[in-house]
């Protein structure tokens, strides 16, 4: 009899491990497939050719259920998306491209630089923390970060993250680490040796938003700092909308503003890459006698050399384009106050970034 149970007990201790290996078999095949909870983090490990930074995602999208996909896009290092699980108004989605800057520039729908003479459309605020980035704003978020290759001369990794859905400081702040982290993530992983910043934890929307954040013109202090003491008061802008100075910057704004709290010229530099891109996208050519192709657009431009780049940096103002009056808040632009602006805002903004003065003289498109 005591043989009989030591032999049952035998028995039942196999069919337990049988039935302990079976369900571990069966879960090596949910997890292969991804039928598991753990098919999102294995599709965020793959997401962007294994280079999506994952630290900022939650934050960014309000949420721990995620999945991401590859976009496919061919004109791109590497393209892809993070979605949350919820869909319709409560859904949140982040997109990513990465692109060398030696390779063809984006559309316009990416870069939003063909948007820069209509009011404060193509503002952009510097991410600042070391970082050389921009977030911009046009109905949607968008971090957009130029990491140049040290160990490869005119070379740069340019990433741009576009946001979906709820924005705020942590959100922008999530979107912001994770574009910058994965640009310097793909970075390294194509042997590109870049100077990172450090980590961004938030972004403030504040920097961005409607001209009711313009404050006097002896008041400036930041990217329309140089033109404290230019006659704009006596052409009808007393005021100014403007952002934090910063050096690695590769974008910078300065809104100028009049009485009735209306941008009404518009100062942009633009470094390296986004220079390049710039004026790509507006269908120039840096040559003599060759700007920024506008129409009739009323504007002036200048150029400089820099040491980070082969690329001139550019500096264009524009008499801007109320597109909710459909007019124009200067009636008429002067081509001589345009020229003095620009150029004061140029060899301010060429000694910051280490470049030589506005190496040609400010020069004059089309007037209206």
């Amino acid at each position: 009899m005591q043989m009989k149970s030591g032999f049952r007990r035998m028995h039942a201790g196999w069919y337990a491990g049988a039935c302990l290996l079976a369900l571990a078999v069966l879960g090596l095949v949910l997890y292969g497939t991804g039928t598991l909870g753990t098919r999102d983090d294995r599709s965020l490990d793959r997401a962007c050719d294994g280079t999506l930074a994952q630290g900022g995602l939650r934050a960014a999208l309000h949420s721990s259920d995620l999945s991401a996909g590859d976009e496919g896009d061919g004109d791109y290092l590497t393209a892809c998306s993070v979605h949350t699980a919820e869909s319709g108004p409560q859904g949140s989605s982040l997109r990513l491209k990465l692109r060398w800057s030696t390779a063809a520039p984006p559309s316009d729908t990416l870069t939003w630089y063909n948007a820069d003479y209509n009011g404060v459309r193509a503002q952009a605020a510097p991410l600042g923390h070391g970082w050389s980035g921009v977030v911009r704003r046009d109905g949607t978020y968008q971090v957009m970060v130029t990491l140049d290759c040290v160990n490869q001369k005119n070379k740069a990794l340019v990433a741009y993250g576009d946001l979906l859905g709820t924005a705020n400081s942590s959100t922008l702040g999530g979107l912001g680490r994770v574009t910058t982290e994965t640009a310097q993530k793909a970075a390294g992983k194509h042997g590109c040796q870049v100077r990172a910043g450090k980590r961004l934890t938030s972004l403030s929307t504040a920097r961005l938003g409607p001209p009711g954040t313009a404050k006097p013109l002896e008041r400036a202090q930041g990217s329309c700092v140089a033109l404290r003491g230019t006659a704009a008061a006596r052409n009808g802008m007393p005021e100014v909308m403007e952002y934090p100075a910063d050096p690695d910057a590769p974008q910078t704004n300065c809104y100028l503003v009049t009485k009735a709290k209306k941008p009404g010229y518009g100062l942009y530099a633009y470094y390296g890459a986004a220079a390049k891109d710039f004026l790509s996208s507006e269908g120039s050519r840096l040559k003599e006698g060759y700007g920024p192709t506008h129409g009739d657009r009323d504007y002036a431009w200048a150029t400089a050399t820099c040491p980070q780049s082969a690329q001139p940096a550019v500096f264009v103002l524009y008499r801007l384009y109320d597109r909710d009056t459909d007019t124009y808040p200067v009636p008429h632009h002067s081509a001589s106050f345009a020229d003095a602006a620009l150029k004061a805002f140029a060899d301010h903004e060429a000694k910051q970034h280490g470049c030589t003065e506005s190496s040609k003289a400010p020069r004059t498109g089309a007037t209206v």
